[in-house]
């Protein structure tokens, strides 16, 4: 059971903090159900979500090491561009990754995408609104969680890669060992 005060990354809303822990009439008589009363870091609303539900998906937030060691990952990853699919399959395909709530599967569908959008625009070719949609709804999910992870804003998340990532390549080509 999550703590008040605990960061977690809920459903496809993202990372929320628990703010209480209530009881709620669940419309029995006498019967009262436990509900986590969670605010999205990064949206104005509260959601009400039963303690022990198991329709949406609830886990601790990633921690600064984990949100290290995967960002070093990225240079490793081997992409997909998903080019031969149709487009209710790319959607299936988007929608299954994102579904894992997996920060390693966020990266991997960011990358593949990003990945897309410049074979796109080295053809002079149109970059897909399935993908655009996707990438924006992946990047916002990873981005938060990152950003909470590493006690930095939002917006910095894609820099910090960059540099991060910057980093590891010089230092495994032994330019500043």
């Amino acid at each position: 059971m999550y703590q008040v005060g605990d960061l977690i990354f809920y459903g496809n809303t993202g990372v929320c903090e628990v703010k209480g822990i209530t009881t709620r009439d669940a419309g029995k008589a006498n019967d009262k159900e436990l509900y986590y009363v969670l605010e999205p870091v990064y949206q104005n609303c509260k959601i009400f979500i039963p303690v022990n539900t198991t329709e949406v998906f609830m886990r601790p937030v990633i921690s600064k090491d984990e949100a290290k060691q995967l960002i070093d990952t990225i240079p490793t990853l081997q992409v997909e561009t998903y080019e031969d699919y149709t487009s209710s399959q790319l959607t299936e395909c988007y929608e299954s990754l994102i579904k894992t709530h997996d920060c390693a599967d966020l990266i991997e569908l960011t990358m593949s995408i990003y990945t897309k959008k410049q074979l796109a625009d080295q053809k002079k070719h149109k970059f897909g609104a399935i993908d655009d949609k996707f990438m924006k709804r992946a990047e916002d999910l990873l981005f938060g969680e990152l950003a909470i992870a590493l006690d930095i804003p939002k917006e910095k998340v894609p820099e910090y890669i960059a540099k991060r990532v910057g980093r590891k390549n010089r230092a495994n080509k032994n330019e500043y060992n």
